[in-house]
């Protein structure tokens, strides 16, 4: 069992605090289908739109935990994201108030902490340097000071212990769900903000680990005096009693707003008796029924009961107004980006560059397929290119078409990195971390070296088996050759990754996309050949530029002048030059074929960027 932490917060000595305030707040939510079919909106209620959340006034405080609670789908999470700026202000109706002058999403992200459902964190990262890396990209002190905060922060977090184990994922020998917990929460306090929204902070945890994080909330309210807002479904007792305000949603309407005891007196009031075995939030969520939605008129029914918590409510809200303007010119001060670009791209490469050596079906298992690979084909090709004949010759063309479907489709296994690299991406970039330019760059740099070793490892044995010319220059070229579709396709990879909702839709992509490009390479049937409304596809195939270098490595220059390949009586028919003409091939596309392969390897990371900057852009505005 975890031990309650016994350690108090340390103080920042906060001077700004924050109360967020909602007003007549509506969402609702349509479809694509509704989008569509408007016009046929009188013919059926159930195709207008739907209200998860209907003018809802709510209030969280600094110095308080302010909870929502409610049944599934009462539009607990849709509040908690509309409140923290993650649901468009354009797609909302009502005010929300950051000090009593209306939210700036933009700029409330960043200075806020929004901890989702589910952790989203690297399983091979250590848990210090998931903190690390995140105090680095939020905190603008430097490493120093990053280190520094890290470690207040592990003691804090009662990490301690934990601080050198890394993450894990499921029953992969990580650490526990409610440390797990604790590290997600961790993530978005290092740079010290003053409102934390958290959604289900309980979830899947015991009911000691539930009681813990809420334990280390509570000293941060009283402590630190920050604003913390959560959803919560069904809490114990002890959690209960660490909650300072309740907000009880029903449907998308408020049935209550206010104190635990001030429920407690509303279900009295409604004639209920709460039985001593069940706390009042849990009975009162099965009697929500029963209990008046909260309106102007129905407060003042119920103005004896309110009277007492209305005085003291004031008296804070005079004491606190000289505070809200003191903090309104905090407020409006520009928020820029705590690192340079240039630092963003280094931090971000000495990440993926752990993730990457130690994810080892990535890493050792891609070297040792890649050379193994080329051992086998090798062999099973080997010398083919000192024979001569037509046979020979579509052997040595057979071995190249495969081995571009083997490294083209060989980069694809990593789509599930990306993809899980995506989920975190798309939250820290949305508190404003770091910029989408600095993740691409950071993330071609990292694969550029790691994946020229494969592309050596892999060329090597397969090159001097096969027979292929025998000069270093051929070599050297071939490996250039063989590199740079590598980076093709890992680059292809990571465009259609950014774009893709899942693993299953990616893979059908890709595969779909991969064999559209390999029959329209010019191995199947000539360009000539190939019906014109189709041509652009045979300019778009990543397989028809390196396989070009391929024969003109082979069979060009002066030794392809020289080199026979077929011969009849003891005479030669055709040299591999007069082939390469047959082909429609020059010299020169030796190295503008090259030129073509980096276009698309920078192309493909362009469309990377902008699909992935249009994601954090569309949840932004």
């Amino acid at each position: 069992m975890e031990q309650l932490p016994v350690k108090e917060p340390v103080s920042s000595g906060r001077s700004v605090s924050y109360t967020i305030k909602a007003k007549k707040l509506s969402y609702s939510f349509r479809s694509l289908y509704d989008d569509i079919s408007f016009v046929s909106c009188w013919r059926s209620q159930d195709r207008c739109p739907k209200y998860i959340l209907k003018d809802v006034n709510c209030e969280a405080r600094s110095g308080e935990i302010t909870a929502i609670a409610g049944p599934s789908g009462a539009g607990k999470t849709t509040l908690l994201e509309i409140l923290g700026g993650k649901i468009s202000p354009s797609k909302i109706s009502g005010k929300v108030l950051i000090n009593g002058v209306p939210a700036d999403a933009k700029s409330f992200r960043k200075l806020s902490g929004f901890v989702t459902q589910d952790d989203a964190l690297f399983p091979l990262l250590t848990v210090e340097e998931t903190l690390m890396y995140s105090g680095l990209l939020r905190l603008p002190g430097g490493k120093k000071d990053a280190k520094s905060r890290v470690r207040l922060l592990l003691r804090e977090l009662g990490l301690d212990h934990v601080a050198a184990s890394r993450i894990g994922e499921g029953s992969n020998n990580g650490i526990s769900g409610g440390e797990r917990r604790r590290v997600s929460i961790g993530v978005e306090l290092v740079h010290n903000p003053a409102v934390v929204l958290i959604d289900e902070p309980t979830s899947g945890l015991d009911s000691a680990s539930a009681l813990h994080v809420l334990s280390l909330l509570k000293a941060m309210v009283v402590k630190q005096g920050k604003t913390i807002l959560l959803t919560i479904h069904q809490p114990g007792f002890r959690i209960l009693e660490l909650l300072d305000r309740l907000l009880l949603l029903s449907n998308g309407f408020v049935l209550h707003d206010g104190s635990l005891k001030l429920l407690q007196d509303r279900l009295k009031f409604a004639g209920h008796f709460i039985p001593p075995h069940i706390n009042v939030l849990e009975f009162a969520i099965d009697v929500t029924s029963s209990l008046v939605i909260q309106t102007p008129d129905s407060f003042r029914n119920q103005i004896l009961l309110k009277n007492q918590e209305h005085i003291q409510e004031s008296e804070r809200d005079n004491n606190m107004s000289c505070i809200f303007q003191l903090n309104r010119r905090e407020e409006h001060k520009p928020v820029t980006s705590p690192n340079s670009h240039s630092e963003e791209i280094l931090i971000l490469g000495e990440r993926f560059f752990k993730n990457i050596f130690r994810t080892k079906q990535l890493f050792f298992t891609r070297i040792i397929q890649a050379f193994f690979t080329g051992i086998i084909l090798g062999t099973i090709f080997i010398n083919v290119a000192t024979d001569q004949g037509n046979l020979a010759l579509q052997a040595r063309i057979g071995f190249f078409a495969f081995s571009l479907t083997f490294l083209l489709s060989s980069t694809t296994e990593g789509l599930p990195i990306f993809l899980q690299e995506r989920r975190i991406f798309m939250r820290e970039t949305s508190r404003g971390a770091y910029r989408v330019s600095s993740y691409v760059i950071s993330n071609t740099l990292i694969f550029v070296p790691f994946l020229l070793i494969i592309a050596f490892v892999y060329a090597t044995p397969v090159y001097w088996l096969v027979g292929l010319r025998r000069n270093a220059d051929g070599f050297l070229y071939f490996s250039l050759v063989v590199w740079m579709v590598i980076l093709m396709s890992n680059s292809f990879t990571a465009c259609f990754s950014a774009l893709v909702p899942n693993f299953i839709m990616g893979t059908s992509v890709i595969s779909g996309l991969m064999g559209s490009f390999f029959l329209f390479s010019g191995y199947f049937i000539s360009k000539e050949n190939i019906p014109s409304y189709w041509v652009f596809m045979h300019y778009l195939s990543l397989f028809k530029y390196p396989y070009e270098c391929f024969m003109i490595n082979q069979y060009g220059g002066n030794e392809g002048r020289k080199k026979c390949i077929q011969s009849q009586g003891g005479e030669c028919k055709m040299y591999g030059d007069g082939f390469l003409k047959q082909q429609g091939l020059k010299e020169s596309q030796k190295w503008s074929n090259l030129a073509v392969m980096l276009g698309f390897i920078i192309g493909y990371r362009l469309l990377c960027f902008l699909i992935l900057w249009f994601r954090c852009y569309r949840t932004r505005k």
